[in-house]
């Protein structure tokens, strides 16, 4: 008989997290560590001092040769001609249909080479895509399985990391990196990115560095604080700033147009699928993506029907969950156009019981 099991993909650190009394859950294909002690405690650690986050499951392209700019150009929806070295872009990857292949960061290091870093969950969809396009001559590779990457966050994070480093991390910009010295590993990229909102970097390292490195920041942590964070608070810190996730709040269904991605969208360019992207954003859309905050007690789960006051459905909740900086049920979903206004009323269908909620400007968190 056929085992139709999936054969879940270890991280280079999955023993230790598991040693660390990590509670490991099955994540984009692989095995990952969703909390070790509490997802409140985890949470409140990166706000106020700094935690650390095995993200080693990511995807890392290397896209290089005079074509590699115009293969980057093509497949991603910003404007990567306005990079320059060391420097950083959010972006994605529009499909054929209007709807999102999946969304990622462009790492420029020089004029023929650039990273791209994508999501877990869609690195063979991605490859294949940007393959498919590559019509430039460019070379690519796929260097995710030999590349491990830490996400060092929280306000003491800089501090924690600067004697591990000859790089001035405090004089770092937000979405610049630097390839240097860390933890006596040479050549790593060290980024001042994030996906929670309260500061710090992420670090790529070579697969067998990783232990050694993680075990390197933890010691120069300690007096900080410093403790090993899961999914499970990386997903609560991601929506207090409303950061999209893949699969929840874009997919290849939705357009980023409809996303509120159209910062990203810049129609200076050709790019796959910009006629008609261009074409939504001039005629409008039928739906948006709105951050919403609870009026009454509830808690917002991901598909939960939103209301209009009359009990319609005008929509579906994308992420929530209760914040626990702000000790209220926060949402992120996709309305009719008329309710995406910021202080329009609306309901969560939560156990067949309508809950009032308002639209709010996104990041939930101010800082």
């Amino acid at each position: 008989m056929e085992n139709t099991e999936t054969i879940l993909k270890k991280v280079p650190l999955n023993d230790l997290h598991t040693a660390l009394g990590a509670k490991m859950v099955p994540f984009a294909g692989f095995n990952m560590p969703v909390r070790y002690s509490s997802d409140l405690d985890e949470h409140n650690t990166v706000r106020e001092a700094v935690g650390i986050f095995d993200v080693s499951h990511m995807g890392e392209f290397m896209v290089r040769g005079k074509g590699a700019l115009e293969l980057i150009q093509k497949v991603t929806s910003n404007d990567a001609s306005k990079l320059f070295n060391g420097k950083i872009q959010y972006s994605c990857l529009p499909n054929s249909k209007g709807g999102i292949v999946d969304d990622l960061l462009v790492y420029k290091i020089n004029n023929e080479e650039y990273l791209l870093v994508v999501n877990a969950s869609n690195i063979e969809k991605d490859w294949n895509w940007i393959s498919s396009h590559n019509s430039f001559g460019a070379q690519l590779e796929n260097i995710s399985d030999q590349t491990a990457l830490f996400a060092v966050q929280g306000p003491k994070a800089t501090e924690a990391l600067q004697g591990l480093t000859s790089l001035n991390l405090s004089s770092m910009e937000y979405y610049t990196f630097e390839i240097t010295d860390f933890a006596g590993v040479s050549n790593v990229i060290v980024s001042a990115t994030g996906y929670t909102g309260a500061g710090g970097f992420e670090i790529y390292v070579p697969s067998d560095k990783a232990v050694l490195v993680w075990n390197k920041i933890m010691e120069a942590g300690k007096s900080f604080g410093i403790k090993p964070i899961g999914l499970g608070a990386r997903d609560t810190l991601r929506l207090e700033m409303g950061f999209c996730l893949y699969g929840n709040d874009i997919d290849d269904s939705t357009s980023p147009i409809e996303a509120n991605l159209g910062w990203i969208t810049k129609f200076t360019k050709d790019f796959v699928n910009s006629k008609s992207l261009r074409e939504q954003k001039d005629k409008g859309v039928s739906k948006k993506l709105v951050g919403f905050v609870m009026q009454e007690r509830g808690i917002p789960r991901s598909h939960y029907p939103i209301l209009d006051a009359e009990g319609n459905k005008i929509g579906e909740v994308t992420s929530g969950t209760q914040s626990p900086t702000l000790s209220v049920g926060i949402g992120m979903g996709y309305v009719s156009t008329p309710f995406a206004e910021v202080d329009s009323e609306i309901f969560i269908d939560i156990r067949s019981k309508k809950h009032k909620a308002k639209v709010v400007k996104l990041p939930f968190l101010k800082k």
